[in-house]
């Protein structure tokens, strides 16, 4: 660990490092389990590459996860910008406890029912390492639309990931939007990036939600996000929907729903991203 680092880790934390481990962090940061000297044990990543605020918006989003009381988050210690690190609690993994399943859809479920004062967000944050604008919009198809779609579109545009066709094929998609998100809803509580990585489990057996792109938005959106990539059963889903039924016709939305993070994934990792977008809007044109 280099000087700088140490030394600004130990002003915001008031403690010496007594050692710091390797462990697994994700796809863009590096991770260390921190052995303080005050007896603490604490997880910390950090990135001399990454946008200064990056860490700062983590922070700031699982503050407001926190704020429903609903599933555990891990509580940010400290966060910088220069250097770029982030200190969280340490949660030590354990196994799913009896009723794992249907404890996160329930808890999913009282997080969105928790809400959010608007489509949006009162800050901008990251998704991945790409910056996520959260300017709130009116209505959802609004916000959906112009902050998370045409946003991402841009980039994969300016960066020859998809081509004029698919670009034309979401000016169709477009002039549709209204009719297609579904009823009207107030907007939910969102993780924002909520894939099989991005759930933990605690000691406990309890599940545990990491890394968020926080905003106010369609729950739908959540779930169709953790149907992209597997690593949920349906005993949460069935769970969520009993705790918190979902609005006719949301399993036509899923596909509509997987746009937002499939354009994601083309911009960071380009490959067969691109006709993933391609197939999943040509159902809705």
């Amino acid at each position: 660990m280099k000087r700088e680092l140490r030394a600004a880790l130990e002003k915001a934390l008031g403690a010496s490092v007594d050692g710091a481990d390797h462990v697994g962090g994700g796809d863009i940061n590096q991770a260390f389990a921190l052995r303080l000297a005050d007896g603490r044990r604490v997880f910390m990543k950090t990135n001399a590459d990454c946008d200064p605020a990056m860490f700062g918006a983590e922070a700031r989003g699982l503050a407001w996860l926190a704020q429903a009381s609903t599933l555990r988050v891990p509580l940010a210690l400290a966060a910088s910008e220069r250097p770029a690190f982030l200190v969280l609690e340490w949660i030590e993994p354990g196994r799913p406890r009896a009723g794992f399943d249907e404890e996160l859809g329930r808890g999913l479920a009282a997080l969105h029912r928790h809400g959010a004062p608007a489509f949006g967000l009162d800050h901008d944050n990251f998704i991945g390492r790409l910056p996520q604008s959260n300017t709130p919009a009116p209505t959802w198809a609004d916000f959906y639309r112009a902050e998370r779609l045409e946003a991402q579109l841009r980039l994969a545009a300016d960066a020859r990931q998809i081509d004029r066709a698919l670009a034309l094929k979401f000016d169709r998609l477009f002039a549709r939007l209204s009719d297609l998100v579904g009823p009207p809803e107030p907007p939910a509580r969102l993780h924002g990036d909520l894939w099989g990585g991005n759930l933990h489990v605690d000691e406990n057996g309890a599940p545990c939600l990491i890394d968020p792109a926080v905003y106010g938005g369609h729950r739908e959106v959540d779930l169709a996000m953790m149907r992209l990539f597997g690593g949920f059963t349906e005993r949460v889903f069935a769970a969520y929907d009993e705790a918190f039924p979902l609005a006719p016709g949301h399993a036509e939305r899923v596909a509509l729903y997987q746009l937002y993070p499939l354009l994601v994934h083309t911009n960071l990792f380009g490959g067969g991203y691109a006709a993933s977008v391609d197939r999943a809007v040509s159902r809705y044109i």
